[in-house]
């Protein structure tokens, strides 16, 4: 990823500048708890992403102001659904660092998503180029995030997901923003739409790959890194890969016992020990690592239409590294 990151380090520059900007505020509340967000900015997956596929899709060099417009939006939706996020979940800690939630209340940390979320839409109206078609996009992108959570929060409550289901959660959740992130980011540069739809559906193999890979993180000590404890998605009831690869290696009645504890887990936390034990003992996590590759491999086949390029080829390294990342 460094070389990476060398590269697109004069795009992620214009990105922050429009961030930045747009988050200013006369209000020293708003402004100082905007610039305390902007100090851990977090991976900034999302703006590398949009920059690597306007420079593969498009011929403009640089890219025009559009794209960072978009990937400057891309991550303000990215970052207001976090703080809302941390509001549904009782979250106290994001990146390493205390929630706006935990520190000035949930309202606060609300009505923040909200003036983060305006800025975003502000970004985008503000662009050039088929700027109805990406504001649909991202209207599009929110209804998705929003519906996944509310599945999630369902089907916590009845233990019942399946894997049709979780992976329409977590395209909600995660991959249908990297959708948004990578359409808008070719929309941006003019390219054909042929390679508009391919970058889309790269992004959305691309984002399913990177939650698995965080759903993973959940059952090792590696979640420390991410700044949340081991175990609680599972302390939230959420039932992802590792668990749903390894009820697959056990019969009807056993897969209902475990479901069962996942339903009583808010009654009796001490049930987290025992779910965790039963995904190690049936290779839940190798077999979660398993389908997650074959979503970065799918991601990698949908590249064919660009051409030969560094760009192309940081693209797929892209693709790998969300495997084989360490937080």
């Amino acid at each position: 990823m460094n070389e990476i990151l060398a590269y697109v380090k004069p795009g992620l520059e214009q990105v922050n500048s429009f961030i930045n900007a747009a988050l200013r505020s006369d209000i020293e509340l708003l402004d100082s708890t905007n610039r305390s967000l902007r100090e851990h900015p977090g991976k900034m997956m999302r703006p590398i992403l949009a920059l690597l596929v306007a420079d593969a899709a498009g011929a403009a060099t640089p890219p025009p102001e559009d794209t960072y417009r978009y990937a400057a939006a891309t991550e303000l939706l990215h970052n207001a659904t976090l703080l809302h996020d941390d509001v549904v979940d009782g979250a106290t800690e994001r990146r390493g660092m205390p929630t706006v939630a935990s520190l000035l209340g949930g309202s606060a940390a609300v009505l923040i998503g909200d003036y983060w979320l305006q800025k975003c839409l502000r970004l985008i109206l503000g662009a050039r180029r088929e700027t109805d078609r990406v504001l649909r996009l991202f209207a599009q992108t929110l209804g998705h995030l929003t519906e996944g959570e509310l599945l999630q929060m369902q089907k916590a409550q009845s233990a019942d997901t399946t894997q049709a289901d979780y992976l329409r959660i977590i395209y909600g959740k995660t991959a249908s923003l990297f959708e948004s992130t990578s359409l808008s980011a070719a929309i941006s540069v003019g390219a054909a739409e042929e390679v508009i739809r391919a970058m889309g559906d790269y992004a959305v193999q691309l984002g399913i790959a990177f939650q698995i890979k965080d759903d993973i993180f959940d059952y090792s000590d590696a979640s420390e890194a991410l700044g949340k404890p081991v175990g609680i998605d599972l302390l939230e009831q959420k039932i992802t890969q590792p668990l749903l690869c390894a009820l697959e290696q056990v019969p009807a009645a056993e897969q209902q016992r475990i479901r069962g504890l996942v339903a009583r887990i808010v009654d009796d936390p001490s049930l987290v020990a025992e779910v965790t034990a039963f995904v190690k003992e049936h290779d839940g996590v190798s077999l979660a690592v398993a389908e997650m590759e074959k979503h970065v491999d799918m991601a990698i086949s949908y590249l064919h239409v660009l051409p030969e390029s560094k760009e192309n080829g940081y693209l797929e390294r892209l693709a790998r590294f969300v495997g084989q990342r360490e937080k």
